[in-house]
Parts: C-alpha cells; sequence; structure tokens
C-alpha cells in the first residue's frame, strides 16, 4: 500500500480541457471528432503523394512530412487526453509526462523548421525556376526533412531532460489537457530563471528566426511575381504560395503568443485555448488547405477515386 501511495504521489493531474466548464462532454466529443478529421486527411495526403507520380516532387515530398509530423503531433495529446476523460481518471505518470513532452515538443520544433524550409523550396521554385531541380533535389530534400527530425528531437531531448530534473513541490496540479514544459516549471522549488532565459533563446532560434526567415523569403517572391507579365503566371506562382502562408500563420500565430508573450499576461483559459488552435485543429486544417487549395492534390484525388470506383465496378461484374 505504501508503494502504490508512492507511486501514485509521482503522478501528475492533468485538469484538462478548460477544467470547470459545463458543457466539457461536448467539447471533448467536438475534440474526437476533429481528431478523426485530422487523421484522415493526412492520411489520405500522404497516401495520394506515395501513389501517384505527378506528386513525386520535393515541394510534395516535404508536404508529405509536414502531414507525418501533424499525425503524429495530435496522436501524442489527443488520445491520452480521450482516455482520461472517458475513464474518469485525470493522472499521468511522471514518465509518460516526460515522454509526452519530449514528443511534443519534438513535432513542434520540427514542424517550425519543416515550415522554414518549405518556404526556401518555394523561393526557389519561383524566383530560380530553372535551377529548381539542381538546387532542391530530392536528395536536398530528403536531407531537409532528415534535418527537421533530428534538430527537433535534439532541442527537445536538452529541454525534456533540463525540465523534468527539477524538484518539485506541492500539488502536481497541470492546468492544461497535456504535459507541458511551462506547466511543470510553475510547480518547480528551485529558482529557474537561468532555465526560462534558455527557453527564451530557445524560442528566438525556432519562431522568430524561422518566421524572419519566411518572411524574407516571400517577400522576395512576391517582388519577382510583380515581375511577371501574365495574369495567369501570377496567379499560378501565387497559388503555390498561398496555401503555404496560410498554414505558417495558423501555425506561428499562436506560437508566438504561447511563448513570445511576458509572463504577467499567462492565464490557463487562454494558453489553454492557444495550445488546442496549435495542436489540435492545425493539424485538421493543414490537409485540408492545402487539398482545396492545390489543384494537382485534388486532380490526384479524382483520379485516385475513379481508379479504385472502376475496381469496385470490375470486381462487382465477375461475382
Amino acid at each position: 500500500m505504501e508503494i502504490r501511495n508512492e507511486t501514485l504521489s509521482t503522478d501528475f493531474i492533468l485538469l484538462g480541457l478548460f477544467s470547470g466548464m459545463k458543457h466539457t462532454r461536448l467539447l471533448v466529443s467536438v475534440v474526437l471528432l476533429i481528431y478523426t478529421i485530422a487523421i484522415t486527411g493526412n492520411t489520405t495526403l500522404i497516401f495520394l503523394i506515395w501513389v501517384d507520380p505527378h506528386l513525386h516532387t520535393s515541394m510534395y515530398f516535404l508536404l508529405s512530412q509536414l502531414s507525418l509530423i501533424d499525425l503524429a503531433f495530435i496522436s501524442s495529446i489527443v488520445p491520452k487526453m480521450i482516455v482520461n476523460f472517458f475513464s474518469g481518471k485525470k493522472n499521468i505518470s511522471l514518465v509518460g509526462c516526460g515522454t509526452q513532452i519530449f514528443f511534443t515538443l519534438t513535432l513542434g520544433i520540427a514542424e517550425c523548421l519543416l515550415l522554414t524550409l518549405m518556404a526556401y523550396d518555394r523561393y526557389v521554385a519561383i524566383c530560380k525556376p530553372l535551377k529548381y531541380s539542381i538546387i532542391i533535389s530530392p536528395r536536398v530534400s530528403q536531407r531537409m526533412a532528415i534535418g527537421s527530425w533530428v534538430g527537433g528531437t535534439l532541442a527537445s531531448l536538452a529541454h525534456t531532460a533540463y525540465a523534468m530534473h527539477f524538484p518539485l513541490c506541492g500539488p502536481r496540479e497541470l492546468h492544461n489537457f497535456f504535459c507541458e514544459v511551462k506547466a511543470i516549471l510553475k510547480l518547480s522549488c528551485e529558482d529557474i530563471s537561468a532555465y526560462e532565459k534558455g527557453v527564451v533563446v530557445t524560442s528566438i532560434v525556432v519562431v522568430l528566426l524561422p518566421v524572419s526567415f519566411i518572411l524574407t523569403s516571400y517577400i522576395l517572391i512576391f517582388l519577382q511575381v510583380l515581375r511577371i507579365n501574365s495574369h495567369e503566371g501570377r496567379r499560378k506562382a501565387l497559388a503555390t504560395c498561398s496555401s503555404h502562408l496560410t498554414v505558417v500563420i495558423f501555425y506561428y500565430g499562436p506560437a508566438m503568443l504561447i511563448y513570445m508573450r511576458p509572463g504577467s499576461s499567462h492565464t490557463p483559459i487562454l494558453n489553454q485555448a492557444l495550445f488546442m488552435f496549435d495542436t489540435i485543429l492545425t493539424p485538421m486544417l493543414n490537409p485540408i488547405i492545402y487539398s482545396l487549395r492545390n489543384r494537382e492534390v485534388v486532380d490526384s484525388m479524382k483520379k485516385v477515386m475513379g481508379k479504385f470506383s472502376i475496381q469496385n465496378r470490375f470486381a462487382r461484374f465477375n461475382e
């Protein structure tokens, strides 16, 4: 019994999504629906890019990596939240909390890096189209993806190991629906000012520098688009960038508000709303944005659905 109590005392308590809200069940049901749409959308996009030879380009390879990150990102948070809600349990073990922090940080940072590299891909495609196949070769795009995953993993490993080593005081209640570094640090017994400075530096490297790079890329892209004489040429050039730019705004907007706001403006409700948008809504919206605003993806989907329809009719005819 003592061992069991000691084990439970090391667990964290996730207070859940907007704790105290009257219609929590409805909200969790909506989150479950969003999760289902996100899984379906990202899986479909990865499948289309894999089976359609017309989508075997560097741009779509990077897009498939974005969908893979989104799949893992939302899956590292929502299933545990859903299980806790319907089981009535709110605890998560120390190891489970550390694991969740590691994966969410890895995937979040990897997505930041990948979106930045995708902006460079669009810059080369529009500003240096004749050299695109040389500069952004399949090998280079693979290195971009690997660099994003490795960069996210290394940064996450350092922050997770350092954040989890602090001794904690008081009740281990986290005012969030998943384990997150800033929520853990609020429970620390020690002075964490030095570590908080490190978080600020990391935020600058992972958020501000990529945003600056993306903005510079798009300024150069728009200047190049203005030089295009034909209206159709301008439309096609902007169409290839609009989806990525929309995703960047949806992802970096909440991320900057979460990590770049002064501490005095942090409230549990606002933080949860921003985290929900970044970690749950964005992974659902990304494949929708790229599918609805990309003619090649739509054509590929129609082609694949047509093949499956013909095969089903042929199979029924043989029966």
